[in-house]
């Protein structure tokens, strides 16, 4: 092992608990019955999610996918090309 593939596994590790961390934080958005059933909810809140903690959670939470992505992509392309 390399020291690119050490930090590269850091980063990962990294990314990856702060992706868990962020999941874990939001709140279900709807249980099993209403996503069988398909119901669906019209309140004040749901037409205004922008502002809400959950809306900014989920934003950050597809920032950190994509930052987790693209990590695990650079990581795979320099094992490859380093050996």
């Amino acid at each position: 092992m390399n020291v690119y593939e050490i930090v590269g596994g850091v980063l990962l590790l990294i990314a990856c608990l702060i992706l868990i961390v962020l999941v874990m934080m939001q709140e279900s958005k709807q249980g099993m019955s209403q996503a069988i059933g398909g119901g669906s909810s019209d309140s004040y809140l749901d037409k205004n999610s922008g502002r809400t903690l959950d809306a900014v959670l989920a934003k950050i939470t597809k920032v950190a996918a994509v930052v987790f992505f693209i990590l695990t992509l650079a990581a795979s392309v320099l094992a490859v090309h380093l050996k």
